[in-house]
C-alpha cells in the first residue's frame, strides 16, 4: 500500500547517453533525477537523496571516482549503493573503483538488461521495501504486500503513520533520523506539521512494539532524532 517507487540519479556528462539511461530506467519503473556531472551531482543528491546512483567515471570538473570517494566518506550518503559505468576494462582499474567505495562497477558498451539487473540487485540489498519485498529486523518482519508486522510470531497493529516510520527505521537500521527528515519522509514537505507530532507517533509505535512484552527498539538521540536499534 506504501510502496513507493525508487529513486534512481543517473549521472553522465554525454547527454545522449544521459537520457537513453534515464528511459530505460523510468520505463522499468524507477523515478529518475539527472546531473551532468559530478558537481551538479553532489547538488541533487543534497536535495533528494536518492535510492541508487548509477554514474559515469569520467566527467568534467568532478569525476565519477572522486564524488563516489566523497559519499562514502560522509556517515550521511555512504549507505547510498553507487553502480560506475567506465569505459575502462582493465582489472586495475575495476579494482580501484571498487576499493573507493563502489558497490558495482559496469563496463562500456554495457546491456541495458543486465544494468537494469544489477541496480535491482543493489536496491534488494539496500531498501528492499521498493520492490515489494519484506524487510527484516531482529524479531521483527514488516510485509509490504499484505501490509502487515510481525514481531517474533505474534501480529502488531499499527496505524498508517506507525507502519511508515517503522519502514523507514527498518529500511535503514542505526541511522539516527532528525525529526525533520521524518517530517518530510512520512507526511510530505508540502504539508505543516509540527515536530512535537512526530515524537506523539513515535510514542504510539514504541508501545505497539512493546504491547507483548517486547523490548524497545527505537532510540532516542538526545538533540537530533531516532534510531532502531
Amino acid at each position: 500500500m506504501f510502496k513507493e517507487q525508487p529513486r534512481v540519479l543517473v549521472v553522465e556528462d554525454e547527454p545522449a547517453q544521459l537520457e537513453v539511461l534515464a528511459y530505460n530506467l523510468e520505463s522499468e519503473g524507477f523515478l529518475v533525477s539527472r546531473a551532468r556531472d559530478g558537481e551538479e551531482a553532489i547538488l541533487v543528491i543534497g536535495e533528494d537523496v536518492p535510492d541508487v546512483i548509477v554514474m559515469d567515471w569520467m566527467m568534467p570538473h568532478l569525476s565519477g571516482i572522486e564524488v563516489c570517494r566523497r559519499l562514502k566518506s560522509n556517515p550521511e550518503t555512504r549507505s547510498i549503493p553507487v553502480i560506475i559505468l567506465s569505459a575502462r576494462s582493465e582489472d586495475v582499474d575495476k579494482v580501484r573503483g571498487l576499493e573507493i567505495g563502489a558497490d558495482d562497477y559496469v563496463v562500456k558498451p554495457y546491456s541495458v538488461v543486465e544494468l537494469m539487473a544489477r541496480v535491482r540487485t543493489q536496491l534488494r540489498r539496500s531498501r528492499p521495501s521498493s520492490l515489494g519485498e519484506k524487510i527484516e529486523f531482529e524479531d521483527l518482519i514488516l510485509n509490504l504486500e499484505t501490509y502487515k508486522v510481525t514481531r517474533g510470531e505474534i501480529d502488531l497493529k499499527l496505524g498508517p503513520t506507525e507502519f511508515k516510520l517503522l519502514k523507514t527505521f527498518m529500511e535503514k537500521p542505526g541511522r539516527v533520523w532528525s525529526r525533520e527528515e521524518l517530517l518530510d519522509r512520512i507526511w510530505g514537505r508540502d504539508l505543516y506539521v509540527e515536530t512535537r507530532t512526530v515524537d506523539v507517533h513515535i510514542g504510539r509505535l514504541r508501545k505497539a512494539l512493546s504491547r507483548h512484552g517486547g523490548t524497545d527498539t527505537i532510540r532516542t538521540v538526545r538533540g537530533v532524532g531516532y534510531s532502531l536499534g
